[in-house]
């Protein structure tokens, strides 16, 4: 047969297949496939079409395959087995075949009449693929390696998502989620980070944010691995036609720590070879961004809301909008004045501030002393000495070309809120408000962020974070404003985040969180075979693909914790 069935050195691997009760649609159709012939879910195949000259092309992704014989039941198997005789010949040998059952992508004529009966069906090549994931109508300067799709047979293609989708403007944002092993969707994140900053138009004029939110893992993203790659990895990285080496011009912003006023170490599970750099918030840096170091805390009648309002009103110069305490706020210096002087407290009682009841602001004190002062990690500082940089302006300052480190591992939930939420808010600001004023303001800022859940989860109703994840998510295309969030439990996160994000990338996730309504984008076929991913394994929704698909990406080029990962 393979012989007989041999069209431009591709052999026919079946047939198209219609019945009564299982008719090809526009949407999809089924093949038998042929004696000895192994196709898995996720294989691209094409199947010859109608045209009005000649004949066209359907491609489509295998979703589901099934073996059925002209046996009614499987009693009638077992009695033809010599009534369940394991090593007897059976008296009657069935008549059987494997359909698979495909999903149209695209038709190369745009003909989606349904792939009529006995059409021949054969794997589909680099070029076909390309074709039926759309890839061959996004011009070469637009094509960002996303990885390899590889096949049951051999068939190798690299996949590209169109960077107008992810950068911006037609659309943004990029969100990964799985459980499917250590380290998987940050070394996925970072790997796309990379070919984008190698194989996007204008990459020189696009930075790069990163939160290093585990042990000290993205600590060292400028640094070859120790040993190299092995052989496999660097034709893995140069089939993707990327060159795989580690960041160039990264700086790295390490937290303050308890210890650091007598080490001189940052509060960091490990410390970078070069150019690194500490940080802290002492109150100055830190009383007009109060609302998002206490956004984990309920505030159903907005009184804290109001008094952190006085309190900001009370510390800024009127005249330049900056630090600059006033009137009765004038002895405020740091967070034992605020905490413990007028006009907070009196001889020892506290005082009501504004419309905000004494009971209101002793809450207050309460809760901002535990995060600032008991509980804190050692990043709130009465006063930065001069080593120890404002974060915020730090970040004010990124160039195109430049990937910023900001580590976060050690600090508490609230301190991490903090300076997730101090980026963003600053990125914001520099693009909507103040852009003008930089000439060298990169053209996109990407942000990346693992345990997005923690900063936008599905379940909160309003806070300070939140609506700056929002603005981010549902105006950043338009900004040049870019996020990329990972988490293990997509449906753990807002649905307004996830909604926005023109890129959905899954790991090998579980059949109760593949149930969410945070999936109903996928088959259920397809959901059934993510539960089988393996480590270095991922499915792609994008936004100009017309189905989710399989594809493998190479390991990191940087140097990483255990080389198990």
């Amino acid at each position: 047969m393979a012989n007989e069935m041999m069209t431009d050195e591709r052999p026919i691997i079946g047939l198209s297949s219609a019945t009564a009760n299982q008719p090809n649609t526009s949407n999809e159709f089924s093949f038998w496939l042929a004696p000895n012939v192994i196709v898995n879910p996720f294989d691209i195949v094409e199947a010859e079409q109608v045209a009005p000259e000649g004949t066209s092309r359907t491609f489509g992704i295998v979703t589901t395959l099934e073996h059925s014989t002209d046996a009614p039941t499987h009693l009638s198997n077992y009695i033809s087995n010599d009534f369940g005789q394991i090593t007897a010949e059976p008296n009657t040998v069935r008549q059987g075949t494997t359909v698979a059952r495909v999903a149209v992508l695209s038709n190369d004529q745009d003909i989606y009449m349904p792939v009529m009966n006995d059409r021949p069906v054969r794997f589909a090549d680099e070029q076909g693929i390309h074709t039926a994931l759309g890839i061959d109508q996004v011009p070469e300067r637009y094509r960002i390696p996303a990885g390899l799709i590889e096949m049951s047979n051999g068939t190798r293609a690299v996949v590209y998502l169109d960077s107008r989708y992810i950068l911006g403007p037609e659309g943004a944002h990029v969100n990964i989620t799985g459980i499917s092993g250590l380290a998987t969707k940050t070394s996925y994140a970072i790997f796309l980070i990379q070919s984008i900053l190698q194989k996007a138009e204008n990459r020189n004029r696009i930075g790069v944010i990163i939160l290093n939110v585990k042990h000290g893992d993205l600590l060292s993203i400028d640094q070859p691995p120790k040993g190299g790659l092995p052989p496999e990895q660097h034709e893995f990285w140069e089939a993707l036609g990327l060159r795989p080496k580690p960041f160039d011009n990264v700086r790295y912003l390490l937290p303050y720590g308890k210890e650091t006023p007598t080490t001189g170490r940052p509060n960091s599970f490990r410390l970078p070879e070069r150019n690194w750099f500490l940080y802290a918030y002492s109150l100055a840096d830190t009383y007009d961004k109060l609302d998002l170091l206490l956004s984990n805390i309920p505030d159903p009648w907005d009184t804290v809301g109001a008094l952190i309002g006085e309190i900001q009103q009370g510390l800024s110069d009127p005249r330049t909008g900056h630090w600059g305490p006033q009137g009765k706020w004038k002895s405020v210096t740091d967070w034992e004045s605020l905490l413990n002087g007028e006009p907070l407290v009196k001889e020892g009682q506290v005082q009501p501030v504004g419309d905000v009841r004494a009971v209101s602001v002793g809450r207050f004190r309460r809760l901002l002393r535990r995060i600032v002062q008991t509980r804190q990690s050692g990043i709130f500082v009465d006063q930065r000495d001069k080593r120890t940089k404002n974060l915020s302006q730090e970040i004010a300052t990124i160039r195109g070309g430049e990937t910023i480190v900001v580590d976060i591992a050690r600090l508490t939930d609230e301190e991490q809120t903090l300076v997730f939420g101090d980026i963003l808010r600053t990125i914001y600001a520099l693009y909507a408000e103040e852009g003008s004023e930089r000439e060298d303001l990169p053209e996109k800022v990407i942000i990346f962020v693992d345990e997005l859940n923690k900063y936008a989860p599905a379940r909160e109703k309003e806070s300070p974070i939140i609506e700056q994840v929002l603005d981010i998510a549902e105006r950043g295309r338009s900004l040049g404003v870019v996020l990329f969030g990972a988490e293990q439990f997509m449906s753990a996160v807002h649905d307004r985040v996830a909604g926005n994000c023109s890129t959905i990338v899954i790991g090998r996730s579980g059949s109760v969180e593949l149930s969410s309504p945070a999936y109903r984008f996928l088959d259920p076929a397809v959901k059934a075979n993510v539960t089988r991913l393996e480590k270095g394994e991922l499915v792609i929704s994008h936004a100009t693909f017309r189905q989710p698909i399989k594809i493998k990406f190479p390991r990191p080029a940087y140097w990483q914790e255990g080389t198990e990962k």
